[in-house]
């Protein structure tokens, strides 16, 4: 009993970076609670003997874990969230997982779940953790060449291309982040000195509520119209979309809402509210890194 103890003991000093490791590889807490605890079952039946890095058998064991979990929601081509999201106007996520979602970044969660299982299991690993290549080939049976190259593919994916010159991008990344916290903090003369005095809003209908127009235009319309989204908003962040600036609105990662935002001469001249899921598949979303 007492080597089981002391075995237990060692575990619970690892769980918590077992549980980081296990969420970015999934995107759930829960489902990375369920790759721990597994990963637990798996040391208790084999014992402490023979391990002479416990820290490392027990990431090979939770990645090999989370591959496996990843594969089969891949084969099975599901949601692994389920079809219905949280109701932005009324629920809040779990606070567990709202933090963990903020801890990691919502855009990178969003792009991580865009990758294929062994690029996002060699992404996390290797750019986030820094694990060794060798080990990563080990956990993914590949060639060393291979784990290396899948890491780089999923980088290139999560980093992006943008469409415009660095310079241009951070001044657009001034004015979206200036009117996403605006629209945050519901402050309607923020939202008018940065939106253009003839933009354009252009919403697909399951983003709005009831009764609201698909399209409004003119500064005063736009920026009444951005206030009635601001519970979204706690869900938003600042990425790279289709190449430029724009907002991913992804409750605990999931994406629910891309909005694609033109900048032109220093303002917000329009911006477009992507919610339809067969849209929302063909926008290409990449972490805005800082400095552009």
């Amino acid at each position: 009993m007492h080597a089981h103890d002391e075995l237990a003991r060692r575990f619970e000093a690892e769980r918590g970076r077992l549980r980081a490791v296990a969420y970015r590889m999934l995107g759930s807490p829960g489902e990375a609670d369920d790759a721990v605890q597994e990963a637990w079952l798996r040391l208790s039946r084999a014992g402490g003997d023979g391990i002479d890095n416990l820290a490392a058998w027990l990431t090979t064991v939770v990645s090999r874990i989370c591959l496996d979990m990843l594969r089969t929601r891949a084969s099975r081509r599901e949601d692994p969230y389920g079809d219905e999201l949280p109701e932005p106007s009324t629920g809040e996520l779990p606070e567990d997982e709202a933090v963990l979602a903020d801890s990691v970044g919502l855009a990178l969660l969003v792009v991580l779940d865009a990758l294929g299982p062994a690029e996002r299991v060699a992404f996390v690993l290797h750019d986030l953790f820094a694990v060794p290549f060798d080990r990563i080939a080990a956990v993914l049976d590949r060639s060393l060449p291979a784990a290396k190259k899948l890491a780089s593919r999923a980088r290139h994916k999560v980093r992006g291309t943008p469409v415009v010159p660095g310079a241009e991008l951070d001044r657009h990344r001034e004015v979206v982040a200036a009117f996403l916290a605006a629209a945050r903090g519901g402050d309607l003369g923020a939202l008018l000195d940065v939106l253009a005095p003839d933009v354009v809003r252009h919403a697909e209908p399951a983003a709005l509520p009831p009764g609201v127009p698909a399209e409004l235009r003119g500064a005063r319309a736009v920026a009444e119209g951005t206030v009635l989204l601001r519970a979204r908003t706690r869900f938003a962040a600042l990425a790279l979309v289709d190449g430029d600036v724009g907002i991913v609105v992804a409750p605990g990662g999931r994406l629910l809402l891309a909005l694609r935002v033109t900048v032109e001469g220093g303002r917000v001249a329009a911006y477009e509210v992507i919610a339809d899921r067969g849209r929302l598949r063909g926008v290409e979303v990449a972490v805005l890194e800082a400095g552009g």
